[in-house]
């Protein structure tokens, strides 16, 4: 009897094989690996649209222990709801399984007709999306960008690139100017789904410049990006939501040396020149009176073209600092030369001697504070 059992226990371990195997293929022909059910819940959710299970919200989803206020900023109103997962929104997708992690690159190879007024510039680049797992169905969007111009390169569930342009906005910081760093940002993140289906990371690794990338007038300083999440204000009742949003950014700093001969030079002569009336004798007042009139005249003409170059802020820029010094320097200086009418004559050389000892002191005090600060 033992010869007949072990040719039974062969055929036996071969038909439970050929069961397995076949059982695999089907289930790979059907789109689902037999080794993963949740990539089949994924696929299966897929297929439904947050808003195909979400219930009307009624009296019994609002928490009684709310005040009056709470109630009404979360919303109250008749509204499709999730009453499953960790939001209600309409948007979320509670069904939706563990939210893909895709990893962001983004190579930028060139800005153009960068505006330091408005704070716009044209950009082109490439931007890459690859997933941990099969991403949703997703449409992005610039959060800082318009009229984009967009070309598919590669479309697959794990891994998406795309080559784009268009026409982006940062906020301008004009602080420090002539030596200012501004940052120039291009911000992403997808147009319905929220952090339960989807997360952008930033991936160091693709986030760079392209070979000869280079701004007129600009020096790279930093490139990097970032990924956070990003709750909007509530747009409509129970809006919870999360967003996942992706930055790039680039920081441009302007060339020291052009700054310098392009603000400071100018100011510094203008201060030079009115301070050597400071050593014209009281007795060719005229001629120490024609160096201070003129270089007032000048320094606004200065500041008005320095004005006429950048828009208008809510608060001084370095130039400006440098500026009023220059005012009060040539003040100070025009002031000791009044002085020499309203004092007695016994009086004038001390005044002339303390204008001289003084006011250039003062001066570049005034211009250090305002470099400093």
């Amino acid at each position: 009897m033992r010869p007949l059992r072990d040719p039974l226990r062969v055929v036996a371990a071969l038909a439970l094989g050929a069961l397995l195997a076949t059982g695999r293929l089907a289930a790979q022909d059907a789109g689902v690996d037999a080794a993963g059910p949740e990539d089949a819940g994924i696929d299966a959710a897929r297929d439904l649209s947050p808003l195909d299970y979400a219930v009307l919200q009624g009296p019994e989803d609002i928490d009684p222990s709310l005040s009056e206020e709470q109630q009404i900023a979360i919303g109250t109103g008749l509204v499709p709801i999730h009453r499953e997962g960790r939001y209600r929104s309409a948007l979320a997708h509670p069904r939706f399984g563990t939210p893909a992690h895709v990893r962001v690159g983004l190579v930028l190879n060139h800005i153009r007709d960068y505006d330091i007024h408005t704070g716009s510039f044209e950009a082109d680049f490439s931007i890459s999306l690859t997933g941990d797992r099969a991403m949703p169905p997703i449409e992005v969007r610039f959060t800082n960008g318009a009229d984009l111009d967009t070309f598919t390169m590669i479309d697959t569930p794990t891994l998406k690139v795309y080559r784009m342009s268009g026409t982006f906005t940062s906020p301008i910081d004009l602080r420090h100017y002539p030596f200012d760093t501004q940052a120039l940002t291009i911000e992403m993140e997808a147009q319905r789904e929220g952090v339960d289906q989807i997360v952008f990371e930033a991936d160091p690794n693709r986030t760079s410049l392209d070979e000869g990338f280079s701004v007129a007038g600009w020096g790279v300083a930093t490139v990097g990006a970032r990924a956070y999440r990003h709750l909007y204000p509530p747009r409509f009742d129970r809006d919870d939501l999360y967003v996942s949003r992706y930055v790039f950014e680039t920081r441009l700093e302007r060339f020291g040396t052009s700054a310098a001969f392009s603000v400071f030079v100018p100011a510094l002569i203008i201060i030079l020149i009115g301070l050597t009336g400071l050593w014209v004798p009281p007795s060719r007042v005229d001629v120490r009176s024609a160096t201070g009139a003129p270089m007032l005249a000048a320094a606004v003409l200065f500041h008005y073209s320095l004005m006429q170059s950048l828009p208008a802020t809510g608060y001084l820029t370095r130039a400006d600092k440098v500026m009023l010094a220059l005012y009060v320097s040539l003040f100070l200086n025009m002031l000791s030369t009044w002085a020499f009418f309203v004092v007695r004559e016994s009086q004038v050389d001390r005044v002339f001697v303390l204008s001289r000892n003084l006011i250039p002191p003062i001066t570049i005090a005034m211009l250090i504070a305002a470099v400093m600060i």
